[in-house]
């Protein structure tokens, strides 16, 4: 399994299905790296074009990385190292091409499931044995921006519970996804 994750903030949907770039929020660095890490990603890519959430991003890698809290929290430390700041989506795809010799398999993921070629989980555990580098792209705000889920190879099937209810936060989202993917 080749998998990256890429968490992205832009380009996203506001609740107006705006487009935008929406703000980081430092729950999801700390709680989706150790995701990845538990899963066994290859890195977490934090996706924003915008200056002042790329400090923040690394401020926050930075205080676990390295000094009190590294040395305060091993486990942490060990997850942050994933996180990776990217300028845009292509910039993540090259990164990935760069490490890998091969361009990454775009997954994208999306609550609704109508945009894109969207596949079964059971179809995208099988993508993943193929030891091809998978690309899973998490949306922010109010959801992947319809090009995103069309540039991409294919688009996971939504996540569904017992109601009609569906706003998981991207965190949940991400846990759920994962351990449906990842085999052991």
């Amino acid at each position: 399994m080749i998998l990256y994750i890429g968490l992205v903030h832009y380009p996203v949907y506001n609740k107006n299905y705006d487009t935008i770039a929406s703000a980081v929020t430092t729950l999801d660095i700390h709680d989706i790296s150790r995701l990845a890490r538990t899963y066994e990603a290859k890195a977490f890519f934090v996706i924003t074009p915008l200056e002042d959430q790329k400090k923040l991003v690394e401020r926050i890698k930075a205080h676990w990385t390295e000094g009190y809290g590294a040395s305060y929290n091993p486990d942490r430390k060990e997850a942050l190292e994933m996180v990776t700041i990217a300028e845009s989506i292509e910039d993540v795809k090259e990164k990935i091409e760069k490490r890998e010799g091969e361009p990454p398999i775009c997954v994208a993921t999306d609550a609704v499931g109508q945009v894109g070629k969207v596949i079964k989980f059971d179809e995208a555990r099988d993508l993943m044995r193929r030891g091809k580098p998978i690309l899973l792209f998490l949306g922010t705000a109010w959801g992947l921006h319809r090009r995103v889920l069309e540039d991409s190879e294919f688009v996971l099937e939504p996540i569904h519970g017992p109601t009609d209810y569906n706003h998981l936060s991207v965190r949940t989202a991400a846990a759920i996804i994962l351990d449906r993917l990842v085999e052991r």
